[in-house]
């Protein structure tokens, strides 16, 4: 378990209730899961246990996430603002799901849409990364396919035609990068990224587990 500093705590301004707002975000792709309260108390039993606990403000009483529904929350880093008085922490989302809706993230009531389907709860994602919000259209065409999508044309071919397509983008991205054209490369580069996203949707590779790849090998 990864032991994190308490150090920073009197940095803090708490509220005149000795609370401070904290936003719970994604590890992997940022994505805004939830904001709660947490006092003193909860902080050092957050960065103690490596368990994320707030403070209830309707039950006035220590409240560590997913002690009922079994959806915990594993800290992963914690940072706070330019005023010291809210806080970020990166969480690992044990279960799926943040919000007592049943939905990934508290926060997804679109202005632009007129309703919200609450049997849909579970689909509804909160804004993250572009390349995890790509996969996401990625995996609902893969689901729920549309006439004249490229992306079913792909995935309707299969292997051959997904894989025939990477070896093409890549070699486009390589003469790219020999041209030293920067606008070149950063279109191939996309492309490139689409198309291997493509293939994982396919082989039934989530986005995630390249994701938590990637985050392994920072590390070195």
């Amino acid at each position: 378990m990864t032991q994190f500093r308490q150090d920073f705590i009197k940095q803090l301004r708490f509220n005149e209730k000795g609370l401070i707002p904290v936003i719970a975000q994604d590890w992997l792709d940022g994505a805004i899961l939830m904001m709660a309260w947490m006092n003193e108390t909860s902080l050092k039993e957050t960065l103690k246990t490596g368990e994320v606990h707030y403070w209830s403000r309707s039950r006035n009483k220590l409240w560590r996430k997913g002690e009922t529904s079994g959806n915990t929350q594993t800290l992963k880093g914690i940072r706070f603002d330019c005023d010291s008085d809210a806080i970020v922490i990166s969480i690992k989302q044990i279960g799926s799901k943040a919000c007592h809706t049943g939905a990934r993230s508290c926060f997804y009531n679109d202005p632009e849409q007129n309703s919200i389907n609450e049997n849909k709860l579970d689909f509804l994602l909160p804004p993250a990364d572009a390349c995890s919000e790509l996969f996401n259209i990625i995996q609902d065409r893969s689901i729920n396919p549309k006439k004249q999508s490229y992306t079913n044309s792909l995935l309707n071919g299969g292997d051959n035609k997904i894989l025939k397509k990477i070896g093409e983008e890549g070699s486009e991205f390589v003469m790219a990068c020999k041209d030293k054209d920067k606008l070149s490369i950063a279109n191939e580069a996309a492309d490139l990224i689409f198309h291997i996203q493509v293939a994982l949707s396919y082989n039934q590779v989530n986005w995630r587990d390249v994701l938590e790849v990637l985050a392994q090998r920072r590390k070195n």
